[in-house]
């Protein structure tokens, strides 16, 4: 006899009820993804300082034309609701109090990976890509290397950029805020 396991999927809003119950606590390093609960890997010290160095850096470059958000959550529609390590999002007067903000409101997300990279390539980049995020950087400690990836569609990204140590990229909707991989990788 074949047993058919059933999956839950939960939504945005009954994620955020688990969390005003008690089940999820404020201090639990967990995300949704595709209606799926997914416990997000600890925070190294290469990554907080590969984080930190890149928030510094944009923050300087960016100004006031965009938002920099650090490890904070973007709705992704009914089910998802990843928090990537860096979003640069359109201007808002009131930085997103009055709600939700889409995969419209994002400029950049950018995720560094110290030991996640084949997760967030095989799960966070189609996701991404599905919801529309115009434009996303996976940051490979590892791999010491930077991936740009660019026009999203429902089937991934078409195109992919892998610039090498001498190149300069900048996101598409702020070409003068250029950035090499030396600013972001720190080597």
């Amino acid at each position: 006899m074949t047993v058919q396991v059933l999956r839950r999927r939960f939504t945005v809003d009954e994620y955020y009820l688990m969390a005003k119950v008690g089940i999820l606590k404020e201090d639990d390093r967990v995300e949704l993804i595709d209606g799926e609960i997914v416990e997000m890997a600890p925070i190294g010290r290469y990554h907080a300082s590969s984080v930190d160095r890149l928030t510094w850096v944009l923050s300087q470059r960016v100004g006031q034309r965009a938002i920099l958000r650090v490890q904070s959550p973007i709705h992704l529609g009914e089910h998802s609701e990843p928090q990537p390590d860096i979003s640069l999002l359109r201007p808002q007067d009131d930085f997103y109090a009055s709600g939700h903000l889409g995969p419209e409101d994002v400029l950049l997300l950018i995720e560094v990976a110290d030991t996640s990279a084949e997760y967030d390539r095989r799960v966070k980049l189609p996701l991404y890509a599905r919801a529309g995020i115009r434009e996303f950087w996976l940051v490979d400690l590892t791999g010491n290397e930077v991936e740009v990836y660019r026009q999203p569609s429902s089937r991934g990204y078409r195109l992919i950029l892998m610039p090498s140590a001498e190149d300069r990229l900048a996101p598409q909707v702020l070409p003068d805020v250029e950035l090499t991989p030396q600013d972001i990788l720190g080597s």
